[in-house]
């Protein structure tokens, strides 16, 4: 059975109850998720001294974890991988996740981690995007439960992942009123002692009273959850950690409960950016933004030196067989062996068996010249795949030649730079070299069975030619 509590942009709470065939009881693994340090993958657990406390819940009893995103664009990024990762880990363990989402406080905009203030966002949009990104949660936790927990033979049933939507509680709160009982349990010492809230008082643009009350609404949520659903444990980014201490101040104040804050390591590339960020373009986690081809792309080209990193936090592999990748992948690094199988794991994960397989024909196609799997392909994967290339509309003529196709694309600025450069084997139609530039099409060679030719100048300036056939 699938629970989803799902409020995007309507007043009352739907309960969407999807059922599936009785499964056995669960053989529930390890409940004490901090032993995935091991792994690295946990930075700290607030309050530090209570960590044997932490450890003997989790590991005695099921409890409840939740982690917030809030709805900034209309799809998740690689970026929130690791903590959707934590939380699959958590639910693996016998663990109820919670995954929330910012309604609300998206509305408001967390200043962790951020050196200008988001721009303020309209509530349609808001609820677009939460609309998106609850989706995307739903399908990935499917994802794993088919893919990676069923299909891989582990027994037994998941607790399924409970949606809510912070808006759906504080629609019900009156502004004076929550300033009055949830507002005077906050001290200004704590609240400006925040490193999220240093870092902009300082900078030239300062912090917005909006921002600077982030932190108590994320407290709050914290406090509703715990109430609502027993919720002991928050789980966040390292850039988090401010905001998590706020909410264990305000439920030691409230509600005297013991509960406890796990972060999660900030993930950089070598040139020490934010994972899944080159040059402020985001890779996301939407094949209708990021194609399966081409999230399947961005993990193929992780670095040697970062590639057991990634393995050990964003798979669910044993170590033993992480060792074993790894082993072989130093025998024959050329092979790739270690980034094609975190690129297979984690396209899995987000578009499941079918956006693997698209990932996998297209990179066939490209990389080893297999023109028939180019062929194969649906013409909005070819050009979500070549999402900067240009695509023109061709109706096809008799006799039409190789240098006609390349200047109606626009290949070249002149008919003499283009006779230069295809003289020159510099042009490509469906990945073979096209040398002579009165060689006439022929369909199944230059024109493909799905209407496409996919024309490139050099290595790297594809043009996409789609037939009106």
């Amino acid at each position: 059975m699938i629970l989803r509590r799902l409020d995007i942009g309507v007043r009352r709470s739907l309960w969407v109850v999807l059922q599936r065939q009785q499964q056995p009881k669960r053989s529930y693994t390890e409940g004490n998720i901090l032993k995935l340090q091991d792994r690295g993958f946990f930075q700290d657990v607030f309050p530090a001294e209570a960590i044997d406390k932490a450890r003997s819940m989790l590991g005695s009893s099921p409890q409840t974890i939740y982690a917030g995103f809030d709805p900034t664009a209309d799809s998740l990024h690689v970026g929130n991988l690791l903590v959707i990762i934590g939380l699959l880990h958590a639910q693996r363990a016998g663990h109820q996740p919670i995954a929330l989402l910012g309604g609300a406080t998206g509305q408001i905009g967390d200043p962790s981690g951020r050196k200008t203030e988001r721009q303020a966002m309209l509530l349609d949009m808001v609820n677009h995007n939460l609309s998106c990104i609850g989706s995307q949660i739903d399908q990935i936790f499917r994802n794993h439960e088919r893919f990676l927990w069923e299909k891989r033979g582990q027994s037994g049933a998941l607790k399924p992942v409970l949606v809510v939507n912070n808006a759906d509680w504080y629609r019900e709160l009156n502004f004076v009123q929550f300033i009055s009982s949830i507002g005077r349990h906050f001290r200004m010492g704590s609240m400006l002692s925040r490193a999220s809230v240093q870092s902009r008082l300082q900078s030239e643009g300062g912090m917005s009273f909006t921002e600077f009350t982030y932190q108590i609404f994320q407290a709050y949520d914290w406090l509703h959850l715990l109430k609502a659903h027993s919720c002991r444990f928050q789980l966040g980014g390292s850039d988090q950690m401010g905001n998590i201490m706020s909410g264990h101040e305000l439920i030691s104040r409230v509600d005297r409960k013991d509960v406890y804050g796990i972060t999660l390591p900030l993930i950089t590339n070598e040139e020490g950016d934010k994972f899944g960020k080159s040059a402020g373009n985001a890779v996301w986690l939407s094949s209708d933004k990021t194609s399966p081809y081409a999230l399947y792309q961005f993990f193929v080209r992780t670095p040697d030196s970062e590639v057991e990193k990634l393995l050990k936090l964003l798979t669910f592999m044993p170590l033993d067989e992480i060792l074993s990748v790894l082993a072989r992948h130093q025998r024959t690094p050329e092979l790739w062996e270690a980034q094609k199988r975190l690129a297979q794991e984690l396209t899995l994960l987000v578009h499941g068996e079918d956006g693997l397989k698209k990932a996998e024909d297209i990179t066939a196609a490209l990389y080893n010249g297999n023109v028939e799997a180019l062929g194969e392909l649906e013409v909005k994967d070819i050009r979500q795949t070549f999402g900067g290339a240009p695509v023109v509309d061709i109706l096809p003529e008799p006799g039409m030649t190789v240098l006609q196709v390349a200047m109606r694309a626009k290949c070249f600025p002149t008919e003499k730079d283009a006779i230069r450069i295809i003289g020159a084997g510099g042009f490509t139609i469906n990945l073979n070299k096209a040398k002579n530039p009165a060689e006439v099409l022929a369909p199944g060679v230059h024109i493909l069975k799905n209407g496409i030719s996919l024309l490139r100048v050099g290595k790297r300036n594809y043009y996409i030619v789609k037939w009106l056939i």
